[in-house]
């Protein structure tokens, strides 16, 4: 019977998220019709933007289920850009060299952390503070000058263009197919792969118990310990497989990039109902987290005389309202037990 009411609660959460975004975009594709808005392409945008996003916000959901957090993944992201840049550029690697390296950053720092926070009972903020700082420092050490790559494969692999049998008519009367870019094929298989392993792997139910009670998870036999740091370890590898998504679209490492990029990971699973009490999340959710924040960003770019900064208003002012709710629903879920 409990385990019942959870789900309908994490249902419930992600029935919010899912009609939230799909209000969100009606409104834009009616108030910005003439602007192309309801234009296939312009939806696909979202992806395409948000590629290296949604696998990062993916890793974290799964930190976050545990009861944990991690506020390096921006840092983290800037540092494996600016790595892997520095390796082509200025080592002349390839891109296959800096794809393996972009993982062995994120690794290191998702073996490190996990094992302060989970072997040594250390606070994750602390950890994850530190792993801020020290991820955009290794940056700036690497260069303090934006490097822009010029490596014939890493462009391809960015430039590669997927058209879809979907698109718009011009007024020539010529047919332009709309595209995607490899970045979300990868996005979407993350997001179904990890979507996968927490519903139908052990390793997903101890996630979801130990997030649920901690206490309790031990006195059934959960190694807690031990899945608290692979829960991390995965989350470090998602954030350098996320990062050099991220990289191939922007094609240039520098020491501001992705400032602020881990409060939309955690803004965009809060938002898709991943509770910061851990226990209950979605990388579902987490998915339609990253399109509001996406959508957010479109309607105010196609609004045209609105700060960009709006969309950080915006996106708080949602964040707070998710908290709220999830407010709500802990102390309903204290009441009833």
């Amino acid at each position: 019977m409990k385990k019942k009411k959870q789900l309908s609660d994490t249902s419930f959460l992600l029935m919010v998220t899912v009609g939230l975004f799909i209000l969100m975009y009606a409104a834009g594709m009616i108030v910005f019709a003439d602007k192309g808005f309801a234009k296939p392409q312009m939806f696909l945008n979202l992806f395409i933007s948000n590629a290296g996003l949604i696998v990062i916000s993916c890793g974290l959901t799964l930190v976050m289920i545990t009861g944990g957090i991690d506020i390096s993944v921006g840092s983290v992201t800037g540092l494996v850009a600016m790595a892997s840049a520095y390796q082509m550029e200025v080592n002349g690697s390839g891109a296959y060299t800096a794809l393996a390296l972009s993982l062995l950053i994120g690794l290191a720092f998702g073996v490190v952390q996990g094992y302060l926070i989970a072997y040594l009972d250390i606070q994750p903020f602390i950890i994850t503070l530190a792993g801020l700082f020290f991820g955009r420092g290794m940056t700036a050490v690497i260069s303090k000058e934006m490097i822009s790559v010029k490596n014939e494969t890493f462009l391809a692999w960015a430039k590669y263009k997927i058209y879809l049998p979907v698109g718009t008519t011009n007024k020539r009367g010529v047919f332009q197919p709309a595209y995607i870019y490899p970045t979300v094929i990868v996005a979407l298989l993350v997001l179904i792969a990890v979507a996968v392993m927490l519903k139908y792997t052990r390793f997903g139910r101890r996630l979801y118990a130990l997030g649920g009670n901690q206490q309790s998870a031990l006195m059934m036999g959960l190694n807690v310990r031990r899945t608290k740091f692979y829960a991390y370890t995965l989350n470090g590898f998602l954030v350098g497989l996320g990062g050099f998504l991220f990289f191939l679209n922007s094609c240039a490492g520098f020491v501001e990039q992705a400032k602020g990029l881990e409060m939309d990971a955690i803004s965009a699973s809060v938002i898709g109902g991943t509770l910061l009490s851990g226990g209950v999340g979605n990388p579902v959710g987490t998915l339609f987290g990253v399109l509001i924040k996406g959508a957010i960003s479109s309607l105010i770019t196609t609004q045209g005389t609105l700060s960009s900064w709006w969309v950080r208003i915006a996106l708080s002012s949602l964040l707070c309202f998710f908290i709220v709710l999830q407010s709500v629903i802990a102390s309903r879920k204290k009441k009833s037990m």
